[in-house]
């Protein structure tokens, strides 16, 4: 639904007390190169994780590094660690050393990698507190007037070169202050990033894992690393129908509220169930299922088969005609009318 393409940078926006590091940790230990991409060259097969980690506590410090033990994750990573009782002028140059680190494995070593940031919240915060002791203009909410030159500058180092084999992605993390995404931090960074994954905390609550809300996530680079060759021909229409689907029913729960389930027709219910469906089968899956794209999209195809042909009008008719299932939405059907 949001995915990430080599050389893009896509923070994960969460609230404090959410798993975004067990999210992060996730990541930096299923991601690969693709397979394809290994047996076309070796050169370019080569992967690696930098982990930069700002103003946390020296239990999580243990969590991310007995992780990446056990996983064996650290033996392609590079960590770097400012725990929360360091020196704040530490949190600012934590991801800069990440950063080279990344730019050199990368585009000297042709190395694809995968740069994790967390927390940006902390690296505000600490630039504010510096700001402060030199007495500098402050400018929204205390924070310095030049933090969207000091972030760009920071989230600019994402890319490619032409030329050159490696490539440097980075997924920075931030726990918006307040759950508020119009606070400086997020604001800020939505402007200069590719879009972003938010960590939602009533999806949280419910108990789903990862508890990521599709509905406000976006990833603005996905259409140009999905389709047929690189991930699978019906992997743009399937994530359009799905999405368009789960907002409706989204947008049917809050009607129910108002006047009961039993007040709608039968179309209705059917979208009420597929966003149940959608969140409990295709979001949540654990910090340890290892889901690759194919299986995705057949939970995907899986769900879509709830309704009739026609009400999948974003789908081309020829990956309709492969890919639907038609027992899914008769045992529907029969269901309803029992």
């Amino acid at each position: 639904m949001n995915t990430l393409v080599r050389g893009q940078k896509l923070p994960i926006f969460s609230g404090s007390g959410l798993p975004h590091n067990e999210l992060a940790l996730q990541i930096a230990r299923q991601a690969t190169v693709p397979e394809e991409a290994a047996e076309d060259d070796e050169e370019a097969s080569e992967f690696a994780v930098i982990f930069g980690a700002m103003g946390i506590t020296a239990e999580e410090a243990n969590e991310f590094m007995d992780d990446f033990e056990r996983t064996g994750a650290l033996e392609r990573s590079v960590v770097f660690m400012n725990l929360a009782d360091d020196p704040a002028v530490e949190r600012t140059v934590t991801p800069r050393l990440a950063l080279t680190t990344a730019e050199y494995l990368a585009f000297e070593k042709g190395y694809h990698v995968l740069v994790i940031l967390t927390d940006m919240t902390n690296y505000c915060e600490a630039l504010r507190e510096i700001g402060a002791a030199r007495e500098e203009v402050p400018g929204r909410r205390g924070y310095p007037g030049y933090m969207y030159t000091d972030l760009a500058q920071l989230y600019e180092r994402a890319g490619r070169i032409e030329g050159r084999e490696g490539s440097v992605t980075q997924i920075p993390i931030l726990t918006m202050p307040g759950d508020d995404d119009t606070h400086p931090i997020p604001d800020l960074t939505g402007y200069i990033t590719e879009g972003q994954i938010y960590v939602d905390r009533d999806l949280n609550s419910q108990g789903l894992a990862p508890p990521v809300n599709v509905l406000p996530s976006l990833s603005r680079l996905m259409d140009d690393g999905i389709g047929e060759g690189l991930t699978r021909e019906d992997h743009a229409d399937v994530s359009d129908q799905m999405y368009a689907a789960y907002a409706e029913g989204e947008d049917l729960r809050d009607l129910v509220n108002i006047v009961g389930r039993e007040a709608l027709d039968e179309r209705d219910n059917r979208f009420l169930d597929f966003a149940d469906r959608f969140e409990e089968e295709f979001v949540d899956q654990g910090y340890d299922t290892n889901r690759d794209i194919d299986d995705t999209l057949d939970i995907g195809w899986e769900l879509l088969s709830m309704f009739p042909k026609e009400e999948l009008n974003r789908i081309d008719e020829d990956l309709l005609e492969e890919y639907y299932r038609e027992e899914e939405s008769e045992t529907v059907e029969a269901t309803a009318d029992d």
